[in-house]
């Protein structure tokens, strides 16, 4: 059979309000380090696309209606070789930490060691930082 899909090629958050948008921007582009690849439209109708560091994207709109739930999806999880680092730099920016860096090992059928840690986002996303071991 084809292999149809090749990975994840864009996350999206809708935020609620433009000020929600700038600080859901900022958060992930000056606190994250994320590339900003595109951008389009204005106020209420504003979306971005940054580079999350492999070549998938996080898209990001400022145009919900209101405030989303978590809904389906638990978290987003997000690669980085330094997961310490970048929970600092959310602590450092004032968001919450709500599971602090630790090692795991995923107990898989070739057991699979990580280190992660969780934080909330601007518009509440919970996110994961992943390192594989």
């Amino acid at each position: 059979m084809e292999k149809l899909i090749t990975g994840i090629h864009h996350a999206t958050l809708k935020c609620s309000s433009v000020e929600e948008f700038e600080k859901t921007v900022r958060f992930y582009s000056e606190t994250l380090g994320m590339e900003i690849v595109r951008t389009w439209g204005e106020g209420a109708f504003a979306g971005i696309m940054l580079n999350t560091g492999d070549g998938s994207l996080m898209e990001i709109f400022a145009n919900a209606e209101s405030r989303l739930p978590q809904g389906a999806i638990r978290h987003l999880a997000l690669r980085t070789g330094d997961v310490d680092a970048a929970v600092e730099a959310v602590r450092k920016a004032g968001y919450e930490i709500t599971d602090e860096p630790k090692d795991i090992v995923i107990p898989s059928e070739v057991p699979f060691p990580a280190r992660v840690a969780f934080a909330i986002g601007p518009v509440g996303e919970e996110i994961e930082f992943f390192c594989e071991k």
